[in-house]
């Protein structure tokens, strides 16, 4: 299992992915999830992938193929000269399709789930930020004002608290600790899910990772916040009103 949060905010992006991959109880290996890519003053690009494994490797695999073949052929479009964020969009939808007709069906009829998802944040020179879910047949769609943010994997855990707190106007300190007290809220109640985490931060109009991180289980920071969030809540509930037993 998986759980990936990508936030789009008037300040720029926030994108936070686990890296736990198992395939049973006595299975779990760490992989990493979250992909960037980078022309520092033209662009910045980053993705987070769910699903079956094998397929979202081949996907960033072609898509890294590309952009090495442009450095001599530059007659192929990749995510690194295409146009427009959209067309970004379009060309990892492609490549899904290409990867999902080459492998699902040998998958499917060996029992194994071929599903996969791509969430994609970035902005280019001269466009804004935005922020795309890609679904396993290629197609996607957009994060909007009305819908600010996506989840991949296990999203139910961690989806209140952004329902809650989280705005369009947040600001982006404000914004990772969100991300990160819903992630911790997926890390307490889904065994699937697990550190270490992979942070990537694109402020508006940079068009570079502002900051990039990966988070361990030991890190101090991390501790503090799932701490003081577990401690806040129980205040929270034990100053709630009502006396309902009587």
């Amino acid at each position: 299992m998986t759980y990936c949060v990508g936030l789009k905010l008037n300040d720029g992006l926030v994108m936070l992915a686990d890296t736990r991959t198992n395939a049973g109880v006595d299975n779990i290996s760490t992989y990493r999830k979250l992909f960037s890519w980078e022309v520092p003053g033209e662009r910045a690009i980053v993705m987070m992938s769910s699903g079956n494994l094998s397929i979202t490797q081949g996907v960033i695999t072609r898509l890294n193929r590309a952009i090495h073949q442009a450095e001599t052929d530059g007659t192929v479009e990749t995510i690194l000269n295409a146009e427009t964020m959209f067309r970004v969009a379009q060309i990892v939808g492609d490549t899904m399709r290409e990867v999902q007709g080459r492998h699902s069906a040998a998958l499917e009829q060996r029992g194994a789930a071929a599903d996969a998802m791509i969430m994609i944040g970035g902005q280019r020179k001269g466009g804004e930020h935005r922020l795309f879910l890609v679904y396993t047949a290629g197609n996607f769609i957009e994060a909007t004002d009305d819908t600010g943010y996506f989840q991949i994997g296990d999203h139910k855990y961690g989806k209140p608290i952004l329902d809650r707190v989280l705005e369009k106007s947040t600001p982006i300190p404000e914004a990772v600790k969100a991300a990160l007290v819903s992630m911790d809220s997926t890390l307490r109640s889904n065994l699937s899910v697990g550190m270490p985490l992979d942070l990537a931060i694109i402020r508006t109009d940079t068009f570079e990772l502002s900051h990039q991180k990966r988070i361990e289980a030991d890190d101090q920071e991390f501790s503090k916040l799932s701490e003081a969030w577990s401690l806040a809540l129980r205040n929270a509930f034990h100053g709630l009103p009502g006396n309902f037993d009587s």
